[in-house]
């Protein structure tokens, strides 16, 4: 009998940009571990300024100023991680426009990114990209439609 994945997402919102929707980012980082190997997971989310990010994006990467998301594994073993994901709640504000999306929908779509990328998604080839591109879709399609 398979066991349902145990998954805990703890959320630290210190941004004032976007109004955040706790209930669905959990079920976005659900679903974007949803088929993955993963079966038990403890990933913080946290929302972030433009200030914040820039520092992290850095001190970690050693890129200039900020960006959308940025994803850290903490710790991992067979069907378990530990991660941390940030995410700009400014960047989605000034971005939501440009792609005809709501600032809550962008800062979702950072989400979703950040956590396939934890899953095992990389998006450095064409390749990885599409196929990134098509669970991340998959992902947003099924959380706007149960909300």
């Amino acid at each position: 009998m398979n066991q349902a994945p145990r998954i805990s997402v703890a959320i630290a919102d210190r941004q004032t940009s976007v109004v955040v929707d706790r209930g669905r980012l959990r079920r976005a980082v659900r679903a974007a571990l949803a088929g993955s190997p993963v079966g038990q997971a403890r990933i913080s989310l946290a929302l972030v300024d433009d200030p914040t990010i820039a520092r992290l994006n850095h001190r970690y990467l050693r890129h200039a100023g900020p960006t959308d998301v940025l994803s850290f594994l903490l710790d991992e073993g067979p069907g378990r991680l530990e991660a941390e994901v940030v995410v700009s709640g400014e960047t989605a504000r000034r971005e939501a426009p440009r792609y005809g999306e709501t600032p809550h929908d962008e800062l979702l779509l950072y989400v979703v990114h950040g956590v396939l990328h934890l899953a095992g998604y990389d998006d450095r080839s064409a390749a990885g990209r599409a196929r990134m591109s098509a669970r991340q879709q998959a992902v947003l399609k099924q959380i706007r439609g149960s909300t």
